[in-house]
């Protein structure tokens, strides 16, 4: 699948079918998501690959948007360390930024993922931090359920260009 493909394919899948993603395919999508751009190439992310049902479960009792990790077999915590920045502020964007090359990863490997927020709502980097026993300067800013499609995709295109919010040289 090319990028463009990619790019105008991919949905947020909140459904999942109970084969397994594999080790090495959960590999592929980081390396794609650590190929992110990052302000001064300081790359501020870290990166908790979930795998284990009991904590999967969790997270929805502290997050009401998650509750498709009840379905998915993986689902990776995007988090940023801004100990690591440069240019103080960057990493939302730049971990922003891992997380949708991660997303597009998923749709060209032929997996359903959805971006699901936690930064900057309070309850849900507290619920993370106490589950997953994070450091304080780590902040998680998403979570990304993955696993097989277990349901219909909607159409291969939705076109969402909107030349009335494209201004040329100024407002």
């Amino acid at each position: 699948m090319d990028t463009m493909e990619a790019i105008f394919s991919r949905r947020s899948i909140r459904v999942y079918t109970p084969k397994p993603v594999p080790g090495s395919l959960v590999t592929e999508l980081l390396r794609a998501a650590m190929a992110a751009p990052s302000a001064g190439n300081e790359q501020p992310w870290h990166f908790i690959v979930i795998t284990e049902r009991e904590l999967l479960d969790a997270i929805p009792k502290f997050h009401p948007y998650s509750a498709m990790l009840k379905h998915a077999s993986v689902a990776i915590l995007v988090c940023g360390d801004p100990t690591k920045e440069k240019h103080k502020g960057y990493w939302v964007q730049d971990c922003s930024a891992a997380t949708e090359n991660l997303l597009l990863a998923a749709t060209a490997k032929g997996l359903g993922a959805v971006w699901t927020g936690i930064y900057p709502t309070e309850d849900r980097v507290a619920g993370m931090r106490k589950l997953l026993n994070l450091p304080e300067h780590i902040i998680p800013l998403s979570l990304v359920p993955i696993g097989y499609p277990g349901e219909l995709k909607l159409p291969d295109h939705a076109d969402r260009f909107d030349p009335g919010r494209v201004h040329k040289e100024r407002w």
